[in-house]
């Protein structure tokens, strides 16, 4: 999914205080003990700065650019027109693209300089899919241009991303709601069974059965709200959530959300200043999950990132 490798967002037109960009901040329905003292604005602030630097890199969310469906057993690829697979920035003719049942081939256009992991090549050579323990990402155009091949429910596509991409170089940068302590909230990690999976829908169509370690169980406003999370492997919690803002302030198809593990006693910290916008709101070739129903919070979370002003297209 969407590690904050997708951090980066321009603190864009909001000072990082509690009155910041106009306003109060909430009342204290959160964790009392969580009050807005300089580290708390401090750790932030460093968040955003984060958040900013990573969808500002070269390869990184705002600079994708494609995704190209592979469909026959062969395709050329290229910014030329007459392509099978058509660029939107590269050279007129890349390479020659060709599946073999599961495997993914590549062989470079004579006289174009292209890399596989870094490495120069001039034969054809396998491009391994996003599955593998060892990804392949194909370099051309001196590093400005990378393709991936991806496995999105049963089927492979390239994923294309370029330094020059529009998305990138026109990046507007995000507002957000201002930083409340009062979002900072000490919720309960309910755990499931072991090999839980919950169905969870993408904006490709696609649904997946992900691995659900458990639920994180929350007060606000005197009410229990709760968030399934999802496992990515590494321990973290992943929340996939949507909130009555959405459309409304904050992305239309829902925000993402990391919390640490649960501690010995099952306390777990949920930092919904820290929830932000899935790749899909930057561009319109991500395959972003989109929040499962059991998800879909009767509240406004007026904390985190806001729509994002820019053009993703």
């Amino acid at each position: 999914m969407f590690k904050p490798l997708i951090l980066g967002l321009a603190l864009a037109g909001c000072t990082l205080t509690l009155a910041g960009c106009g306003g109060s901040p909430q009342p204290q329905t959160g964790d009392d003990t969580m009050q807005a003292d300089p580290k708390f604005i401090a750790d932030e602030e460093a968040w955003r700065a984060r958040r900013d630097e990573g969808l500002r890199k070269p390869d990184g969310w705002t600079s994708l650019v494609g995704l190209h469906w592979i469909e026959l057993k062969a395709h050329f690829i290229g910014s030329d027109e007459g392509s099978g697979i058509r660029l939107a920035k590269g050279p007129p003719k890349l390479g020659l693209l060709e599946q073999d049942g599961e495997r993914v081939f590549f062989t470079p256009e004579k006289g174009v300089a292209v890399t596989v992991d870094d490495t120069p090549v001039t034969g054809r050579v396998e491009l391994h899919d996003d599955t593998s323990e060892t990804p392949s990402v194909l370099g051309f155009d001196e590093g400005k241009g990378l393709v991936t091949v991806i496995v999105r429910d049963g089927r492979r596509a390239l994923r294309v991303k370029h330094a020059d991409a529009e998305t990138r170089t026109q990046f507007a940068g995000l507002e957000y709601w201002p930083a409340d302590p009062s979002w900072k909230i000490r919720g309960r990690f309910v755990p499931n069974p072991p090999g839980k999976t919950i169905p969870v829908a993408d904006i490709i169509g696609s649904i997946n059965d992900e691995p659900s370690p458990g639920a994180v169980e929350f007060e606000r406003d005197g009410k229990t709200w709760r968030i399934d999370a999802l496992d990515e492997g590494d321990g973290n919690l992943f929340l996939v959530f949507a909130d009555r803002t959405n459309g409304h302030g904050s992305y239309g198809a829902g925000r993402f959300l990391y919390a640490d593990p649960p501690d010995a006693d099952g306390n777990v910290v949920i930092d919904f200043n820290q929830s932000y916008n899935p790749p899909c709101a930057f561009t319109p070739f991500a395959t972003c999950p989109l929040p499962p129903p059991e998800n879909r919070l009767d509240l406004a979370v007026t904390a985190g990132e806001k729509k994002y002003a820019g053009s993703a297209h």
